[in-house]
């Protein structure tokens, strides 16, 4: 197998069949031992009758159909699971990705490149997912000290190796551009064409991405935990000034603070940033509780071909 597409598919039904026909006009042009991998990630529009139906009518279309919801990443992780292709093409399943770039990565890898990532120069958006984007992207660059370019998303093709690596690592919160990142290999980027949005709207609201971002930056990095030790280090620091400072001026000038107004604002200020700092740790427990749980990634309740 040569090229292997993968494409997770949750809302956008009217949508497949074009994607379908388009991909396949454009990876067939390149070889002809490819495939397409639908992993139907339990779509609310029972998108599984349409990708079955074209599974059953081209072997060239593997359909995975997952037991329920697990997210985007975690459908991409069962679409490379179950890859062959000496090259594997991720993509989305509403067309803003588009099928005919399959081409131009291709050619781009050829070069000797491993990973080769679209970049969304002109992203077609609205104002708010490229805000959120952009401020998603930036959180994790200052939480996982790395750069992320929000012009790049899943869309890109990658080198068999580098999917076999990916394949390796069973951490419960996916990310699949981190995991990307964690593997390294010879990478590099293109500018492509992105499309505007026909079919469906984005399944990311503002809280799933806020509660990817905190999977990300608690599964990826541990500077949460170093912040902490700085903020209470600064905070003794502080406290050792202020009681040296009112002792002086106790001592020297007969100045004492009266009153329990400041005492209690500070008691406040504290207690409220010692919950927020157990809270922190206690993501991190939960996310060690989850891992050693050792379930798996997906379950998969039917496939066709």
């Amino acid at each position: 197998m040569e090229i292997s597409v993968v494409s997770p598919v949750y809302g956008c039904r009217e949508s497949i069949e074009e994607l379908y026909e388009k991909i396949t006009v454009t990876v067939q042009k390149l070889c002809s031992n490819y495939e397409i991998i639908f992993v139907n990630d339990n779509c609310p529009q029972n998108s599984w009758e349409v990708i079955s139906a074209i599974a059953k009518r081209d072997k060239n279309v593997k359909a995975i159909k997952l037991s329920r919801n697990f997210g985007q990443h975690y459908a991409i992780t069962a679409g490379i699971d179950y890859c062959s292709g000496n090259y594997v093409v991720v993509m989305d399943c509403d067309l803003q990705d588009r099928p005919q770039e399959i081409e131009k990565l291709y050619k781009k890898a050829l070069e000797g490149y491993d990973v080769v990532h679209g970049r969304r120069v002109h992203r077609q958006d609205s104002f708010f997912k490229s805000f959120s984007s952009k401020l998603f992207y930036k959180t994790l660059e200052y939480f996982t000290d790395t750069e992320h370019d929000y012009t790049i998303g899943n869309f890109g093709i990658y080198s068999k190796k580098v999917i076999e690596a990916i394949k390796g690592l069973k951490e419960k919160s996916r990310d699949f551009l981190l995991l990307v990142k964690i593997v390294g290999f010879k990478k590099t980027e293109i500018d492509v064409e992105h499309s505007e949005r026909i079919y469906g709207e984005s399944s990311y609201s503002l809280s799933k991405m806020v509660d990817l971002a905190i999977d990300s930056i608690v599964s990826h990095s541990n500077k949460p935990l170093r912040l902490i030790v700085q903020f209470g280090l600064s905070i003794s620091l502080i406290s050792i000034l202020v009681a040296i400072g009112l002792m002086i001026a106790h001592f020297t000038y007969g100045f004492s603070v009266e009153g329990w107004t400041s005492l209690m604002v500070s008691m406040f200020f504290l207690f409220g940033m010692l919950f927020g700092i157990l809270g922190i740790v206690g993501i991190y427990i939960g996310k060690i509780f989850d891992q050693v749980k050792n379930r798996p990634l997906y379950i998969v309740d039917e496939i066709i071909n």
